[in-house]
């Protein structure tokens, strides 16, 4: 079984910081998870020449890339990386989208795709200012429908 290996291209040092969070979580992904911090005033060129010694050295069959902002460099670095069939980019990248390609990397790439898009939008959310356990609890039997908390 083939296992789709991560790069993240992020602007500086934010690659590298979900790389380390990625392997405080998962110490076992050091193998099939890389970075590339792109540099301010670092041209564009030496940035993709470093993002291809990096998809090399993964030596693996499929390659999902992740960016931190569409439009930027380092998604602009990344379009001109990815060929759409081995290797495929996500843009957006956040914490919980990486935790959970990482959950499924043993997978075919286009499902760590999806579950990468799904967990990182899943791991959006508003979040209640009170604690849980603050809140005063409802009666059962209360049927306002206009007090909801997610």
């Amino acid at each position: 079984m083939s296992t789709t290996s991560i790069l993240l291209i992020a602007h500086s040092p934010l690659a590298h910081a979900l790389r380390e969070c990625a392997l405080h979580v998962f110490p076992d992904c050091g193998n099939s998870v890389t970075a590339l911090d792109v540099l301010p005033n670092q041209p564009p060129e030496e940035s993709l020449a470093q993002a291809r010694i990096l998809l090399e050295q993964l030596g693996t069959d499929s390659t999902l890339v992740l960016t931190d902002v569409f439009g930027a460099t380092p998604c602009n670095i990344a379009q001109r990386l990815t060929d759409g069939v081995q290797s495929r980019l996500v843009t957006g990248v956040n914490l919980p989208m990486l935790l959970r390609a990482v959950s499924y990397r043993n997978e075919p790439l286009d499902s760590v795709v999806n579950r990468a898009v799904v967990g990182g939008t899943q791991g959006v959310m508003q979040v209640a200012i009170s604690a849980p356990q603050n809140q005063n609890r409802r009666n059962t039997h209360d049927q306002d429908t206009h007090d909801h908390q997610q």
